[in-house]
């Protein structure tokens, strides 16, 4: 799964990497080292023949949703299943999304404990995970835009920690996977696989990052 992530680069850096327009003032927008559910993620979308790079609540609500705390329970989707499943199979055709990241964290379980990991690509560069994204309405007709990032089967280097991890596309596949057009399974799940683990490295950092409540630059050091 994916429930905590970072996002360091500035709005800048993000609107010359995605070709996107930002929808928000730098003011808006904060550096985060331990982004968490619940909380307003920048996401890229087309729209109109424009990337645009906005806020979206993360935890995915369809709109057909009775109860908005659906979104609690929707923070990632199965790759494998989101064509098949009620809360994701429209949204995967029409409302997909790019959520940047320039890594996250997964805990590495063992003996009891729960040590937390730092994951990122060994350029340290900023990455695309996959996402889709809704629009719900609630009592007073007010719309909420919220997303989710979708999840595959772990590499070799993720397997050592955990059995998924989120789908990073290649920066070759992000322009198919935001294309509103492409709406067919069979041309969408070849770009959910697995990311090369030849690529990417990892390093324990401080139990801090366990509290979302924790948001500073020293999580992001290695562990003593």
């Amino acid at each position: 799964m994916c429930g905590r992530y970072t996002l360091t680069a500035s709005v800048n850096e993000l609107e010359e990497r995605f070709h996107a327009k930002a929808s928000f003032s730098s003011s808006e927008y904060a550096k985060s080292y331990n982004v968490a559910p619940s909380q307003m993620v920048a996401a890229v979308i087309s729209a109109h023949g424009q990337y645009r790079l906005g806020f979206l609540k993360w935890g995915l609500i369809p709109s057909w949703a009775k109860d908005p705390k659906i979104g609690h329970k929707m923070i990632n989707a199965r790759s494998e299943t989101v064509f098949q499943k009620p809360g994701f199979r429209e949204a995967v055709k029409r409302r997909r999304c790019l959520i940047p990241a320039d890594s996250f964290f997964e805990w590495n379980r063992k003996d009891g404990t729960r040590a937390p990991m730092r994951i990122r690509l060994k350029n340290r560069g900023i990455f695309a995970m996959a996402g889709l994204w809704e629009k719900w309405m609630d009592q007073e007709g007010n719309p909420v835009f919220t997303c989710t990032i979708l999840t595959t089967k772990a590499n070799r280097m993720m397997a050592k920690i955990h059995d998924r991890m989120p789908v990073i596309l290649r920066r070759e596949d992000e322009e198919k996977w935001l294309d509103t057009s492409v709406t067919e399974a069979g041309r969408l799940l070849p770009l959910l696989s697995q990311y090369d683990a030849d690529l990417m490295e990892m390093y324990a950092v401080s139990e801090r990052v366990n509290s979302p409540k924790n948001n500073f630059p020293e999580l992001l050091l290695p562990k003593d």
